[in-house]
């Protein structure tokens, strides 16, 4: 195939802001997790898919399948779909109190 560029599974984009290796980056419709430090307007390769810790809203109970959204407001992950992006589902059973719930990232909308 003359046309193809790449798997997808990792994509280089421009970071938003400064990022860190790890870090959740939106970029329009699409996000992934950093795969290493960015400044501000540095391209940055993000990983599209896969299963990642990411920190919660510690109120939350999170039940395995949820659907999990990003607050970019509070820098979290988040059940509460209102204002926030559509990032995936849990991976595990998250309990409330708890700092860190692991999401599966899903990029099919």
């Amino acid at each position: 195939m003359q046309n193809f560029i790449q798997p997808g599974a990792v994509l280089t984009v421009t970071a938003p802001a400064d990022v860190l290796s790890g870090d959740l980056v939106i970029v329009g419709n699409m996000f992934g997790i950093a795969a290493s430090n960015a400044a501000s307007g540095d391209d940055v390769e993000i990983k599209i898919g896969g299963v990642y810790d990411l920190t919660k809203s510690s109120a939350q109970a999170w039940t395995q399948g949820a659907k999990i959204y990003w607050d970019a407001t509070n820098k979290g992950a988040t059940t509460t779909a209102s204002g926030n992006t559509y990032i995936g589902v849990a991976a595990l059973v998250a309990a409330n109190p708890s700092d860190i719930g692991r999401v599966r990232l899903n990029m099919s909308f």
